[in-house]
């Protein structure tokens, strides 16, 4: 089915999603969590249609031919998961959820094995030596920052320079999930940059950091500084953790630096990585 074919069914079927939509909210669901499930039912739609189907005469079948469809896509098993969850409140929707009873998914890789993935020295190398060289000070601060406290990027969004000490070894004061304050030490090289930063500033505001509109800067934002680099804000957090737990510092403080609800999160970072586990196994032949 091509692009206009696939608009003409969506526009066809605006009034079943209103409906749905109405539904939805007045049950208390979040806008952007109805948006999102609208989104996905309308994909769904479409497929149907192209096929001989319709979303409101659905069936079990049209629900695992729908599954299996998005295997063949190569769609990961939780991405399949979530959208099976949205078809699950489409079934409850019609009265009909028999036709999500027993469907084939593929099941997630269990990852507690394994330790998160993080960055090799070379890699955190280069990528500082990068965001030096473009000279940009708040993005190098942003890099530094996250990479030598391992904050995640939205305790790095919320911050402001009350949440800062750059002096007596320097600190950060982190407010992170469940609201629970943690302190965060700041290394020599990351107050450096941050330092700088900040006497670049003429404003008054409190925000930590800004955007290039003169606004503190969002989530979203201080994401793409990294992603600008080719890497990820998480592999910067990994990296930190796992370099902490390496160095021999104990695991019950790890925990508490970087902010994790139970120590069992913090453990897997002491588990082996994916590269690791593949090194040991191809030495066992050489």
């Amino acid at each position: 089915m091509n692009e206009k074919s696939v608009m003409k069914v969506i526009e066809g079927n605006n009034d079943f999603f209103s409906r749905f939509e109405y539904n939805q909210l007045d049950k208390g669901k979040a806008a952007g969590t109805v948006a999102v499930y609208i989104r996905e039912l309308k994909k769904l739609d479409a497929w149907l249609k192209g096929s001989g189907g319709d979303i409101e005469s659905i069936t079990r079948f049209d629900v695992q031919s729908y599954i299996d469809y998005l295997v063949g896509l190569g769609r990961s098993a939780s991405t399949i998961d979530r959208i099976f969850g949205t078809i699950s409140v489409l079934a409850k929707y019609l009265g009909k959820t028999d036709i999500v009873e027993d469907i084939r998914k593929p099941k997630k890789q269990s990852t507690t094995a394994i330790a998160p993935k993080s960055l090799e020295r070379n890699q955190i190398n280069g990528l500082l030596r990068d965001v030096e060289r473009d000279g940009n000070l708040r993005n190098i601060a942003v890099i530094n920052l996250l990479a030598y406290t391992g904050i995640r990027i939205g305790e790095l969004a919320d911050l402001k320079k009350s949440n800062v000490d750059l002096k007596r070894g320097g600190e950060l004061s982190i407010v992170g999930k469940g609201n629970k304050e943690r302190r965060v030490p700041v290394p020599k090289e990351a107050r450096r940059h941050l330092q700088r930063y900040l006497e670049s500033r003429t404003d008054e505001l409190d925000a930590l950091f800004l955007s290039n509109y003169g606004k503190p800067i969002s989530k979203r934002s201080a994401q793409r500084i990294v992603e600008k680099y080719g890497y990820h804000a998480h592999e910067l957090r990994h990296t930190y953790i796992r370099s902490l737990i390496k160095k021999g510092i104990d695991i019950v403080t790890v925990s508490q630096i970087a902010g994790h609800e139970t120590i069992e999160i913090t453990r897997r970072y002491a588990m082996a990585s994916q590269r690791e586990i593949t090194e040991q196994l191809n030495n066992l032949f050489d």
